[in-house]
C-alpha cells in the first residue's frame, strides 16, 4: 500500500474531528462471535453496532411513551 499522500492524511484528519468515538470491551471470543453475525448480515462491525444501538434507544424510547 503507498504512503498516504498529505491531502488524504487532511481528509482523514478532517473527518475524525467530526467523529465521536466509544471503546467498548467484551469478553475474549465475543468480538468475533458478534462480527461473524454481522458480516452474515453485510454489515461491518461498526455499522451493527451502531444499528443495535440505535434500534435499542427507539425501542426504549416507544415502552417509555
Amino acid at each position: 500500500m503507498p504512503p498516504l499522500s498529505e491531502a488524504r492524511k487532511r481528509a482523514n484528519d478532517a473527518y475524525l474531528q467530526r467523529q465521536d468515538e466509544i471503546k467498548v470491551r467484551v469478553p475474549k471470543g465475543h468480538k468475533a462471535e458478534i462480527q461473524a453475525h454481522a458480516e452474515k448480515r453485510g454489515e461491518s462491525l461498526n455499522g451493527f453496532v451502531k444499528r443495535a444501538i440505535s434500534e435499542t434507544i427507539e425501542r426504549d424510547l416507544k415502552k417509555e411513551k
